[in-house]
């Protein structure tokens, strides 16, 4: 009896760490970019686009999604028939790129802890306004003076700039859009 009483919380001991382990597991790191990358909503190669890039991670699915500009993986978040289950979301750094043809491959941030500049004049790949993302403050601000827009959080990027068609957007990405005096 005292075996089996043993045996019984040794698997239970088992079962309950496996359970906390996959809890606890880090968010899978982002994938360099490459020709396999064709974008979700555009089904085009993401290395053809200028401008920033996304990825998104969900435990639902298998392979990243990708994305051919950081606004439309901000919108995957957003949509209400996309999984919920996002285990990370990667944005292309900007403040680390070559520049606004070459993005780079490389240079990933959580979109959750970047910074955007939205209402700039430069378009996304896809020629929409964009969301384009930095992981300094500095970067970001420089970016915003040199091209229009304003500096704002992941959780602040206005769900109409980001879901509008790109004549409505521009609005959107100023605080006070819509407003009458």
């Amino acid at each position: 009896m005292n075996r089996l009483v043993l045996a019984c919380t040794l698997v239970a001991a088992f079962v309950l760490t496996g359970c906390n382990d996959k809890q606890a597991a880090a968010p899978p790191p982002p994938i360099k970019l490459t020709a396999q990358a064709i974008g979700h909503y555009c089904g085009m190669n993401l290395l053809e686009h200028s401008g920033p890039k996304g990825q998104i991670f969900a435990a639902s699915l298998i392979e990243p999604v990708w994305f051919s500009s950081a606004r439309d993986a901000i919108a995957f978040t957003m949509l209400p028939d996309e999984p919920k289950d996002i285990q990370a979301i990667y944005v292309t750094d900007m403040g680390r790129a070559g520049s606004w043809d070459n993005p780079g491959a490389d240079n990933w941030i959580e979109a959750r802890k970047a910074l955007f500049v939205i209402g700039s004049r430069l378009k996304s790949g896809m020629g929409s306004d964009e969301a384009v993302p930095f992981s300094e403050r500095t970067a970001a601000e420089r970016f915003a003076a040199q091209h229009g827009g304003r500096v704002v959080s992941f959780s602040e990027v206005p769900r109409d700039y980001v879901l509008s068609s790109a004549d409505d957007s521009a609005s959107a990405a100023e605080p006070d859009a819509g407003k009458t005096n």
